[in-house]
């Protein structure tokens, strides 16, 4: 059995093997999360809070330590890593001032007010985490998991264990009970050998629908909470009246951050017929300007995507599509020499039963649709497995507003481009899974609502 490793996408170069751990050396693992949370969870929350705040102040200290892991074993650009952190200690906070407010007692409706909702822990939570935003995948859920009393056992993605052992060296030094956050670096076997164990009380994921599915399953079976944040194919619309030089920003910022390896990434852009030849024609050259190279160079947008089988499965969609009749504008190719690039790409005429606009396309590869009209752009952006989040660009709030109520996702975006933001919730619907990240709603998601009722006769 091939180990985990960290291997750098720029080159190819072998950066570190990390073994799996053996069952003696997980059932430790696990067994200090659980007496952890035991203590970790008496606690005060104001104590529980300042540890939240050591460990934002820990982060922004790091910044450039952790970045550049990110940016070595993922090929994130550095400026973008550097961004990623920073948004992890924002989350922290965040938590920090808004968190203990959202989990204070909350009265009922009940006239003698001698009942009320308390927010309990749940006791240990599994984190199932992917490699597109190493740090921020694991804090905005740990943040808010973390203040309310839970205790935090990582299973990170193969390829980015460098970054979760740096975290953990972070935790390591809080001044908080040993064991509120630690590693499982285990296979597919052992996760599930896990969410069985009756330690383990919920289990959170970010990743694929077919990863999500099957943790579900089990969890399922093991009468266990899930919040699942799986894949996303959300539509970018842009209708005649928005203003087109801002929607061509947003719409690259929107697909191409990251390397476009965004969940909630706009993938398929869905523009209304009388401004479909402007926008491409806009698009098309803010494209060309992309900056494709050295990740760790400040000037760099648009570094190699994190894995070669990734570039290999979004390669075969793009000829997939192709195929099928859709329009080559521009890239649809791996870039030749050192590392693991592919150029940013734009297929036009894309059809709703085509490849690219019924699978998720995680990569730089943006589609164009073209909509009659309002009504159509909708049905174009609901016609689809997923629903993560949309976006919406025009000048009339009445068409916005009326699109937004009726679209299928967990989040609309109007005039501006999708992220995440610890003050508002993040989730789906359809196959993009179900619960939510972020805000007090977020925080909820881990807590054992509790009703109290006092001398209720």
């Amino acid at each position: 059995m091939s180990h985990p490793h960290s291997r750098n996408p720029a080159n190819g170069q072998l950066i570190k093997e990390y073994p799996f751990v053996s069952q003696s050396e997980c059932e430790a693992i696990v067994r200090r999360t659980a007496e952890a949370q035991k203590t970790w969870r008496e606690v005060s929350l104001e104590e529980r809070r300042n540890v939240l705040l050591q460990l934002a102040a820990a982060l922004r200290e790091r910044n450039e330590e952790l970045a550049a892991m990110a940016t070595r074993e993922m090929g994130k650009p550095i400026t973008q890593s550097r961004a990623e952190v920073n948004k992890c200690a924002q989350v922290c906070e965040w938590y920090a001032e808004h968190g203990p407010a959202a989990l204070a007692p909350q009265p009922t409706l009940v006239e003698d007010k001698k009942a009320w909702q308390e927010f309990r822990p749940l006791g240990t939570i599994l984190a199932v985490m992917p490699w597109n935003f190493p740090y921020w995948q694991i804090l905005r859920g740990a943040a808010g998991m973390l203040l309310a009393g839970n205790t935090y056992l990582l299973k990170h993605a193969p390829n980015v264990m460098g970054c979760a052992y740096l975290m953990k060296d972070i935790f390591d030094k809080l001044d908080a009970p040993a064991g509120i956050f630690d590693i499982v670096n285990i296979d597919n076997d052992g996760v599930s050998a896990l969410i069985a164990d009756s330690r383990v009380a919920a289990v959170a994921v970010t990743g694929s629908v077919r990863a999500g599915s099957a943790i579900a399953a089990q969890a399922g079976a093991a009468l266990k909470k899930t919040v699942l944040e799986l894949g996303g194919s959300d539509p970018f619309i842009v209708l005649a009246d928005a203003d087109l030089d801002e929607a061509v920003k947003a719409a690259v910022i929107g697909r191409y951050q990251n390397t476009g390896q965004v969940c909630m990434a706009a993938k398929r852009f869905i523009i209304e017929e009388s401004i479909a030849q402007q926008f491409e024609q806009k698009f098309t050259q803010a494209v060309a300007d992309l900056s494709m190279g050295d990740p760790t160079l400040d000037t760099t947008y648009l570094g190699p995507m994190a894995r070669y089988d990734l570039r290999d499965e979004l390669h075969q969609q793009v000829e997939k599509t192709l195929a099928e009749g859709a329009r080559l504008v521009c890239g649809g190719e791996k870039v030749a020499g050192e590392g693991n690039y592919y150029a940013p790409t734009i297929l036009a005429e894309v059809g709703e039963k085509m490849t690219a606009f019924r699978e998720e396309v995680f990569g730089p590869v943006a589609t164009l649709t073209v909509a009659r009209d309002a009504q159509h752009a909708l049905e174009l952006a609901n016609n689809s497995d997923f629903g993560l989040a949309a976006t919406v660009w025009t000048a009339d709030n009445a068409v916005a507003d009326q699109i937004t109520r009726q679209l299928e996702t967990g989040a609309v975006f109007v005039n501006g481009y999708g992220a995440s933001d610890p003050r508002v919730t993040i989730g789906g619907v359809k196959k993009s899974g179900y619960g939510r990240e972020l805000n007090h709603f977020g925080l909820h998601e881990f807590c054992n609502i509790q009703t109290v009722w006092v001398d209720r006769r």
